[in-house]
């Protein structure tokens, strides 16, 4: 499925200030990690759930999924097919993974594409190959995601392909409703080559979505054999779904239409606000954490913000936009960072500890670069957190330390009065020449 379209939507304005901030300052041809990592364009720490999971909350609001059921291992397979599927020949057997482009990728055991339409007697070896295997697709990069559940579905008779989606849109300041006549792969491409195929419809987010809205994302749609009175109820229902489970998207991809005229979500994404889990507990305890990064999973938990990359130099910074400046300074100066770490205005030293413990479990890291401005982080408190997680994760590579502001005295003072071999530097570019030069 291609689910790129409204996650840039919902995510690219929040980009695009830091985005611009960073290159008013900066020559374009350093400008590392706003424009050409594509990570830094992503929203992160925003729950993601599976699509048997997204299927089973859309029916609670009404909203029309294909019929399904989830299994965990083969075993399970004959039992769900009897009783969920009793008369259905020919069944789409779906793995699961938090990542897009599922049909079009490759196991690592050699199988070719993650959702496959089979007959009955064909699923449950077809759910072997697939089970506790890694799928490797455009989204996860060559190392994939591993499969731990594959969802059974009933094959839909489809005459007709669309593409929905509700996201947030920082230019009309609340949700926007994206439809397209056009739905399955590629709705980027299409996006490119047919831009006026693609309809927006902004909600007011005080009167909430309203009739008149809902028929214009429909004449989107341009539903063929859908009733147009269905259609439009279909369209408030999954509204209601996105305010009332606090989502920050949702994407349905294809949205289809089936021959005894219904409006089908066939497969969708829904991503949901950090910030509502205490109110969504139900659903936060859906997420499912062997599909992330543990080094990701680890920042969360100690509430820093992370994003491994797959250079050589780690990188401890206080400040998203320090952080990006520091990524792309030491790119300027001939390497590649290994993650962008922001310890955030007012870490702990016990936070310091823990972004080390993550810095350094990456192999990849060669040297480590902190960056510090002590503002209301003061840098006595960032010199302690380096001294002890030093001593606790025994460093063996050069760490370089640029410390600037509130008890900057101080905290140089702790640096060389630990007796440690930690490399200072006195502002952003020393610190990066010796960065490199430690790593080379």
């Amino acid at each position: 499925m291609a689910r790129g379209l409204a996650s840039r939507v919902a995510s690219r304005a929040a980009a695009a200030a830091a985005r611009s901030s960073l290159l008013s300052s900066h020559n374009p041809d350093m400008v590392y990690s706003a424009q050409r990592h594509p990570a830094l364009h992503q929203q992160l720490r925003r729950l993601n759930i599976h699509e048997y999971q997204g299927a089973n909350l859309m029916s609670k609001f009404g909203v029309n999924v294909p019929n399904g059921a989830v299994v965990l291992s083969p075993k399970e397979v004959g039992k769900v097919i009897e009783e969920t599927f009793p008369s259905n020949q020919e069944l789409v057997v779906k793995s699961q993974i938090l990542a897009g482009g599922r049909g079009l990728g490759t196991f690592k055991n050699g199988l070719k594409g993650g959702v496959h339409i089979v007959k009955r007697d064909e699923v449950e070896p077809l759910a072997a190959k697939m089970l506790g295997q890694i799928l490797v697709t455009k989204q996860t990069g060559p190392t994939g995601k591993p499969v731990n559940q594959v969802y059974i579905c009933e094959k839909l008779s489809i005459v007709n392909e669309m593409y929905f989606a509700i996201a947030l849109d920082r230019a009309s300041a609340g949700p926007v409703i994206i439809a397209c006549s056009k739905g399955g792969t590629s709705i980027e491409d299409l996006a490119e080559k047919y831009p006026d195929m693609i309809i927006k419809v902004p909600i007011n987010i005080s009167t909430g979505i309203t009739n008149e809205d809902a028929a214009k994302a429909v004449e989107g749609l341009a539903p063929k054999v859908a009733k147009k009175d269905e259609a439009i109820e279909q369209v408030k229902r999954i509204y209601k779904l996105f305010c009332e489970s606090d989502c920050t998207l949702v994407e349905i991809n294809p949205l289809v239409e089936t021959a005894d005229k219904k409006l089908v979500a066939a497969d969708a994404k829904l991503n949901f606000d950090d910030n509502a889990a205490f109110r969504q507990k139900e659903i936060f305890s859906l997420r499912d954490q062997t599909q992330e990064d543990p080094r990701e999973v680890a920042a969360a938990a100690a509430d820093l913000n992370y994003i491994g990359l797959d250079g050589e130099i780690g990188c401890m910074v206080n400040g998203a936009g320090l952080a990006m400046a520091t990524m792309d300074i030491i790119k300027l100066h001939g390497a590649s960072p290994a993650n962008f770490l922001d310890v955030g205005g007012n870490a702990s030293e016990h936070q310091v500890i823990e972004a080390f413990k993550i810095l350094t479990s990456d192999k990849k890291v060669k040297a480590i670069l902190v960056n510090i401005f002590g503002g209301i982080m003061k840098c006595d408190i960032i010199a302690s957190g380096i001294v002890n997680a030093a001593k606790e994760v025994s460093l063996k590579v050069p760490v370089v330390v640029r410390l600037e502001g509130t008890n900057v005295a101080l905290g140089k003072s702790i640096l060389k009065e630990s007796g440690m071999a930690l490399i200072t530097a006195e502002d952003l570019d020393d610190a990066a020449q010796k960065a490199v030069k430690a790593l080379r």
